[in-house]
């Protein structure tokens, strides 16, 4: 049997970008999916218990992964990948879809090879 990696997906305040990942993959039979945001004021916070459940996390941002490694220094993180999408889109715009969609096969592609 196969076993399916953890994905998780961060932003800012899970309101937009992650969310849509979220929503764009959460029904794709390769990985398990979840989505956080780093800041108070989030919709779904990230805590320490997805970052234990995580094989992989994905960031929109340099910044973010910079702020996840000084938020949870003593914590063994998963690798974080990082996603170079701004935010300046709404959640689920056609835009943002396409580029999640783009850059996270190639991604998953070149570590899980699917």
């Amino acid at each position: 049997m196969n076993i399916r990696p953890n994905i998780l997906v961060i932003c800012g305040r899970n309101k937009r970008r992650s969310r849509t990942a979220e929503y764009l993959f959460k029904n794709d039979n390769r990985f398990n999916i979840r989505s956080a945001g780093l800041s108070p004021k989030s919709d779904r916070k990230i805590s320490e218990s997805d970052l234990n459940w995580a094989d992989l996390v994905f960031v929109m941002e340099n910044r973010q992964r910079s702020k996840m490694r000084e938020l949870y220094v003593h914590t063994n993180l998963p690798p974080i990948e990082i996603l170079n999408i701004p935010d300046e889109y709404e959640f689920m715009d056609e835009e943002l879809i396409e580029m999640l969609s783009i850059r996270m096969n190639e991604k998953l592609h070149h570590i899980y090879n699917f």
